[in-house]
């Protein structure tokens, strides 16, 4: 989930509305950890929590964005919220089959359709969503080739505090890694447009990374590999099928 995560987020800066909004009212640039902390507290408590963990976290969610609104951009607007939305799917599903192992079709598929409930209630319409991954892959292609996407000084003055958040003690080379990984994951055109080195160096890590992830994560127990939310989720689920066997 954390190696997609510069991915998804370069993607999104690349659109002036959400660059925008993140460069006028973010705390990340000050406080990157607590940021991180704060989004994915509530996200995983709207994919693994109760119905009413769940809610509670869209109201705030939504209670924040109400309040995000500039010139030329409103955070609840469907159509930023769709990019949003599309890039940490889209980067889930690519992740998953670069560090972890294969999906078939219908998984994927799967996984598209299971992540519409979540964007409706944050705001989405649900007409306003591809009806399916194919439809889906078709509307990132026209958001990369000719939609509104630009990667201008602000995308990139951003996407440099992303990849190398300024943190105590930790210097920035030890992000290398991780810009290295958001590289090889972001198409082409946006690793171009955003200046990230790509040479030989580069791919050689990638393709190390690419060889070796995948396997530790499979000897990893779950203890270890799985988020506390998501093993307290299965742990529910089980006592549940218990009781009503």
């Amino acid at each position: 989930m954390l190696l997609g995560g510069g991915r998804a987020l370069l993607m999104q800066l690349a659109h002036p509305g959400v660059a925008a909004a993140v460069d006028e009212h973010s705390d990340f640039e000050v406080d990157p950890l607590r940021r991180l902390n704060r989004t994915l507290e509530l996200t995983l408590s709207m994919v693994f929590g109760t119905r009413q963990e769940a809610l509670a976290a869209v109201r705030t969610i939504n209670r924040t964005h109400r309040a995000v609104r500039g010139r030329g951009y409103h955070a609840l607007d469907p159509e930023l919220l769709l990019w949003v939305h599309a890039t940490l799917v889209d980067s889930g599903l690519l992740t998953y089959r670069t560090f972890v192992g294969e999906l078939s079709l219908a998984e994927a598929e799967a996984f598209y359709q299971e992540s519409k409930p979540a964007g409706e209630l944050l705001g989405i319409p649900l007409h306003l969503y591809p009806a399916d991954l194919r439809d889906f892959r078709g509307y990132l292609q026209r958001m990369l080739e000719g939609g509104p996407l630009r990667v201008d000084a602000r995308a990139r003055r951003l996407a440099g505090l992303v990849l190398r958040p300024r943190l105590r003690l930790v210097p920035g080379f030890a992000f290398v890694p991780f810009e290295v990984v958001t590289a090889g994951l972001l198409p082409a055109g946006l690793r171009r447009d955003y200046g990230l080195a790509w040479g030989g160096a580069q791919r050689a890590a990638f393709a190390l990374a690419r060889a070796v992830v995948p396997r530790l994560v499979r000897v990893t127990p779950p203890a270890l590999r799985l988020v506390p939310a998501a093993r307290r989720t299965q742990l529910r689920l089980d006592t549940e099928v218990r009781h009503g066997s």
